[in-house]
C-alpha cells in the first residue's frame, strides 16, 4: 500500500513543520484502539501522511487457543506493540496516531500508549462487537474522550447506527459514526468527529 500525503497535509517528513505565520502547530495524541483484527493498522496505514511504524508479526500455530481468530480467519499478521502514523488536519493541527495491539495478552502496554492521549477511536466489528467492550470500558473508567468506529468489512451484515450503541450500552454523548477505514476519506472523517468530540468535552468541563 502507498501512503500518499492527505489532502491537508504539508509535508511527508517526520518533523513538525512550522504552522503559518511562523508559529508551532498544536500536536495532539490520539489512540486508535479495539478487539483483534478491526482494522487498527489499517486505518493508521490508510491515513498516515508518514510510512507507518508497524509492529507486526505473523501468527503461528503458538497462538492457537490463545487469539480468537473467529470471523477473521484470513489475517495472518498481528500487532504486538504498537501502530504509528501522523495526519495533519489543518496547518496548525497535527495528530500522532498510536494504534494498540488488539491481544488481550498485550492489553498491559494500553497504559503506557494512554499516557498524554487526548481522545480515542474505538474501532467495532458488527461481527464480533463484544471484542471492543474492553476499549470501551477503559476509556470510560480512565475519563478519556472516545468515539466508536463501526468499522464495515465486506460481506458483514449491516447495522443500524442506533442498534449498534444500544448493543454497547454507550451514553448519549458519545459519538458512534459507520466508516471504512480503508478509504482515506472515511477515516478522515472519523478523526474530525473525534476531534469535535474532545473540543465538546473540554467545552463541556468548564
Amino acid at each position: 500500500m502507498d501512503y500518499a500525503p492527505s489532502d491537508t497535509a504539508l509535508s511527508g517528513h517526520a518533523e513538525v513543520p512550522p504552522a503559518p505565520g511562523g508559529g508551532r502547530p498544536i500536536t495532539a495524541k490520539i489512540l486508535i484502539a479495539g478487539g483483534f483484527g478491526v482494522g487498527k493498522t489499517t486505518m493508521v496505514g490508510s491515513i498516515s501522511e508518514i510510512r507507518p511504524l508497524r509492529t507486526e508479526e505473523t501468527l503461528t500455530d503458538r497462538s492457537l487457543g490463545v487469539d480468537d481468530t473467529a470471523g477473521v480467519g484470513d489475517k495472518t499478521q498481528t500487532t504486538v506493540a504498537m501502530d504509528f502514523g501522523r495526519i495533519t488536519l489543518q496547518d496548525d493541527l497535527i495528530l500522532y496516531l498510536f494504534g494498540t495491539p488488539g491481544q488481550q495478552r498485550f492489553w498491559f502496554m494500553w497504559d503506557e500508549l494512554a499516557l498524554g492521549a487526548v481522545g480515542a477511536v474505538v474501532l467495532a466489528d458488527v461481527r464480533r462487537l463484544a471484542d471492543c467492550f474492553p476499549a470501551v470500558d477503559y476509556f470510560e473508567d480512565r475519563g478519556t474522550p472516545f468515539v466508536v468506529a463501526v468499522n464495515c468489512f465486506d460481506g458483514a451484515e449491516r447495522k443500524r447506527a442506533e442498534d449498534v450503541r444500544i448493543a454497547l450500552d454507550l451514553e448519549d454523548h458519545v459519538p458512534l459514526v459507520m466508516c471504512d477505514v480503508r478509504r482515506r476519506e472515511s477515516a478522515k472523517e472519523v478523526l474530525i468527529t473525534m476531534v469535535e468530540h474532545v473540543l465538546g468535552e473540554a467545552e463541556r468541563d468548564r
